[in-house]
């Protein structure tokens, strides 16, 4: 089973960014972390990240044609602002998780909308990046059940 890992815009600065909202986990450790309980699950996870809405886009389109069977998805900020992602994840239709490592609806109001929570197959909010760990064990789950 191929999984996807996306991660979004500013995600790259993990550990650096914010610390008291994201913690001190490096991007690069929260890939091998999630990496690692996809494989436990018997599972195969690619991370992937950008800062770059389109392409985004475009990586959710290949996932679609490479034999990924699901996504977790960190959109970051493109979360509350992008049809283009939101658009994209409905056309190839492939089951995805929505992940936020901050609890964004006890943050500011602007990020309490997601384009995407609507679609997803679930979402995990706030559990810090327990939370790929998490959006991994339930997308595995989801998808092993049919």
């Amino acid at each position: 089973m191929k999984l996807l890992l996306i991660n979004g815009p500013n995600l790259n600065l993990l550990g650096l960014r914010e610390p008291a909202t994201y913690g001190h986990a490096t991007l690069a450790e929260v890939e091998r972390a999630a990496a690692a309980e996809a494989a436990r699950m018997g599972a195969e996870l690619a991370p992937w990240q950008s800062n770059h809405e389109g392409a985004i886009v475009e990586r959710i389109h290949a996932a679609h044609t490479e034999g990924v069977a699901g996504i977790v998805i960190n959109a970051g900020a493109y979360t509350h602002t992008s049809i283009a992602i939101r658009d994209a994840l409905a056309a190839t239709a492939l089951p995805f998780v929505e992940v936020h490592i901050s609890n964004v609806h006890a943050r500011e109001p602007f990020r309490h909308r997601s384009y995407l929570s609507a679609m997803a197959a679930g979402i995990v909010v706030g559990f810090g990046v327990d939370g790929y760990r998490l959006a991994v064990q339930g997308l595995v789950r989801r998808l092993s059940a049919g």
